[in-house]
């Protein structure tokens, strides 16, 4: 009997719902024949949505009820003590139990790290989770950590999370390897506060392949394969990016249907232009892991749509595929145990 990836969708979550994760879980089932889902969430509501997508009764498709949504705008602490019922919590806990081998969310940030920790607690010798992301460069991708879990990290959480990303992209990548860097306002050793200075030292003296401080055009350049940043800078970074790849396609496309000529010229570009848009296009990145816990939990982007959310459910069955957290945490345990 082949073997099969079981993962929990919070059915309900992220600006589109279940519009967006219906359509994404029936194209995981065909693209990915190893893959079982479970769909959590309003039971009449997920079949009604199944019904509009004719979806029928797929075999590796399985529906788990549950009674309560986290709103997108909840506070962490009332979601984690007064939603015991919700499709996010519900969702994890099939985790926990080992029923699901990995949960994927599209809802609210601070919820699902706050209730995914809380539930399946943290691998030893990590004191706090971290977000991570692939972000595209020119050398392919960087993956950047942390995207704003923690918004005020001590130098020795940088360096957790500089062991946690190095592991992920040596297990997903297959770099045996990566070069990693610290995030800083210069290259200079003299440059950067006492926080990223002390974290260089820490890192200077380990055994990752560590290249030093790298500045924020480095993130595209693809100076490094893994950049750790603290939770704050890390969510400024990335939410600039993404206002500014919305910016370059709104001016591009305002650019190329000016008039006639331009829109000549536009027709004369699209395969460069459609080429271009597909590499940089974020739904194709979308789905930032939770580092640091016992259990695999991808969190998607609010807004995605069914291509974003589907993306989201491949990175899960990576690291489920290669078992991400417990290379980390055999790394984690190697790595500080010759501190």
């Amino acid at each position: 009997m082949s073997t099969a990836y079981r993962i929990a969708l919070d059915a309900m979550s992220g600006d589109h719902g279940l519009s967006a994760v219906v359509p994404a879980a029936l194209a995981a089932l065909k693209d990915f024949d190893d893959v079982h889902l479970i769909l959590v969430g309003d039971e009449r509501q997920i079949r009604d949505a199944m019904t509009q997508h004719g979806a029928g009764k797929p075999e590796r498709l399985q529906v788990r009820h549950a009674s309560e949504v986290v709103a997108m705008d909840e506070l962490p602490a009332a979601a984690l003590k007064k939603k015991k019922d919700s499709s996010m919590r519900v969702a994890i806990n099939l985790v926990q139990a080992g029923e699901a081998d990995a949960v994927v969310s599209a809802g609210n940030t601070g919820a699902l790290m706050a209730t995914a920790r809380f539930v399946l607690r943290t691998l030893p010798g990590i004191d706090r989770p971290a977000i991570c992301t692939a972000i595209p460069s020119m050398q392919g991708h960087t993956h950047m950590l942390d995207l704003g879990a923690n918004v005020d990290s001590a130098a020795e959480h940088l360096y957790q999370f500089a062991l946690m990303g190095s592991e992920l992209v040596r297990s997903v990548d297959n770099k045996p390897a990566p070069r990693v860097a610290l995030l800083n306002i210069g290259e200079e050793a003299i440059k950067g506060n006492e926080q990223v200075k002390a974290a260089n030292r820490l890192l200077q003296d380990s055994p990752l392949n560590y290249t030093g401080y790298v500045e924020g055009d480095g993130i595209y350049l693809g100076s490094a394969d893994v950049i750790v940043c603290d939770g704050f800078v890390g969510n400024v970074a990335l939410k600039t990016s993404e206002g500014l790849a919305k910016m370059v396609n709104n001016r591009l496309k305002a650019g190329f249907t000016r008039n006639a000529l331009t829109r000549l010229a536009g027709l004369v570009s699209l395969p460069v232009l459609s080429g271009f848009r597909k590499q940089v296009d974020p739904r194709r990145y979308n789905g930032a892991s939770l580092l640091g816990l016992r259990g695999i939990a991808i969190k998607s982007h609010g807004g995605a749509d069914s291509l974003a959310f589907a993306n989201a459910i491949g990175i899960a069955r990576t690291e489920i595929i290669q078992k991400v957290p417990q290379r980390i945490s055999d790394r984690v345990t190697e790595l500080l145990n010759k501190r």
